[in-house]
């Protein structure tokens, strides 16, 4: 439940705001995730007014800022194509057009497939207060879970039984995402296995290369994040490093060995791809 609004117009008024002890505070992007129903009660600081809804080219890098929607990020050129199609598997063209690229990342889930296709791009994050540069790999374990909604709120048509009903939302207390910078050099590819192709994944692998070398093998479909499963020059190791990650990975809509074996295909299938494009 929303407590409080506020609407600064700088990012200093919205750090202050979000320092707060009392009541808790939290930046509002889009407002799909903090709209919802949610056991938590909660203030809130639009940061519409902070001008960053833009995108920056810089080389090979791009600098996206916090409030950028989904689709403004989807329709921009030099984006991965799997990039692309992770967008698009994660949320529906409507959720799109006001879900932001760091409300999304800070709310993700095991089961989110831009948080995996970012997570093995491996991108870096600006956070205030202190303009600290953090990967997305550190900021996922920076969060912390918000109350579940109860079985009775969930969105029609869903339960809090249902793969597609999100289990848990998270904040990132304290802090506040400015900017994110994206790689377009590496390679990426974004293999799923779903009930149906709209469904969120039961089991999802992304691999990136970059033309040095450096591969990123990431798998996802469960729990609270998806899992870093390889970083290193070559790929080798990499089936038993995504056993490895998925050994625990058993839960209501699928067994860990399921889930192991399903990975380790989709990783070899995502790998092709990216040595296809070296």
């Amino acid at each position: 439940m929303i407590l409080e609004y506020h609407r600064p117009n700088t990012l200093e008024q919205a750090l202050d705001l979000l320092a707060r002890a009392q009541p808790l505070t939290l930046p509002l992007g889009g407002g799909t995730v903090l709209n919802a129903p949610c056991e938590a009660r909660f203030a809130v600081v639009d940061l519409q007014n902070l001008g960053l809804n833009t995108i920056a080219t810089r080389g090979s890098v791009l600098d996206v800022g916090a409030t950028v929607t989904l689709q403004q990020l989807l329709e921009t050129p030099e984006l991965q194509p799997d990039l692309q199609a992770a967008i698009r598997h994660e949320a529906t063209y409507n959720l799109r057009q006001a879900g932001t690229v760091a409300g999304t990342l800070v709310a993700a889930d095991g089961r989110s497939p831009f948080a995996a296709a970012m997570l093995a791009l491996d991108p870096v994050l600006t956070l205030l207060p202190d303009e600290r540069q953090t990967p997305l790999g550190d900021l996922l374990h920076l969060r912390t879970p918000m109350p579940t909604p109860s079985a009775a709120q969930a969105p029609l048509g869903t339960s809090s039984q249902s793969p597609d009903y999100p289990i848990t939302h998270y904040q990132l207390p304290n802090a506040l995402i400015t900017h994110i910078q994206i790689n377009t050099k590496p390679a990426l590819a974004y293999h799923y296995v779903a009930r149906a192709p709209a469904d969120r994944p039961v089991v999802c692998v992304a691999a990136a290369r970059w033309p040095s070398g450096r591969v990123r093998v990431v798998v996802g479909g469960w729990g609270d994040a998806p899992r870093l499963a390889l970083d290193a020059a070559q790929p080798d190791g990499v089936e038993e490093a995504v056993r490895s990650v998925a050994a625990e990975a058993g839960d209501q809509w699928a067994s860990a060995e399921y889930r192991q074996d399903v990975a380790v295909t989709l990783a070899r299938r995502a790998l092709e791809s990216v040595l296809e494009e070296a």
